[in-house]
């Protein structure tokens, strides 16, 4: 299995006041938007984000079931009861874990959410004991210039490959890029790109 983005931050014109800026939405009002993590009642709301989004991410159908009992490994984005925004950390082995399904919806993107959901993610997963954070995108410039990963070979994440990969029809034809974060070596809070601010402090 295989995880796409679909996430779109645009320009970055965010200074240090990014919390006061944030771009309204088509009602008029700024989106207050919480991170939090997911609980099992979310899996309805996960799912129907994740589908309705995966033709443009291409991203991997997920099901009510799988979603229901791993609904705690997401990080999802909350505009008042609304679930807005989604990603999971699933653990490949005992030191490596990979960011899948994440999505922001068309009309909160934009803000930055997919940074905060990520480096929440890097958080958690350095408490959790992790040593390194993966991804695999097809547009892996998310990835590296706003958060610091690394393009890596596929064969540096044998852990993915023996999870996933060899029951993919696409083995040895992907054309989808590993992407790496070291969180024994980087600080996770410090290394999302310059003047965008991120508060994890209720998200591990």
């Amino acid at each position: 299995m295989a995880m796409r983005v679909v996430v779109d931050n645009g320009p970055r014109d965010f200074g240090r006041d990014w919390p006061a800026r944030k771009r309204k939405t088509g009602n008029g009002r700024a989106p207050v938007i919480s991170l939090r993590r997911g609980v099992a009642a979310d899996a309805p709301a996960l799912l129907a984000l994740i589908a309705s989004h995966l033709d443009e991410g291409k991203l991997l159908p997920r099901t009510l079931d799988e979603l229901t009992v791993h609904a705690p490994r997401f990080m999802v984005a909350v505009d008042g009861d609304r679930i807005v925004g989604c990603a999971e950390l699933a653990p490949l082995s005992a030191s490596v874990a990979e960011v899948r399904s994440l999505v922001v919806s068309q009309n909160v993107r934009r803000l930055g959410l997919g940074e905060r959901m990520v480096t929440a993610l890097a958080v958690r997963a350095r408490v959790e004991g992790f040593a390194r954070l993966c991804a695999f995108a097809h547009n892996p410039a998310f990835f590296v210039r706003r958060l610091g990963f690394s393009i890596v070979p596929h064969t540096w994440v044998p852990e993915k490959i023996a999870h996933d990969c060899y029951s993919c029809p696409l083995f040895r034809n992907c054309s989808q890029h590993a992407v790496v974060f070291d969180l024994e070596q980087t600080d996770v809070q410090t290394n999302v790109r310059a003047g965008v601010q991120t508060d994890v402090r209720t998200t591990v």
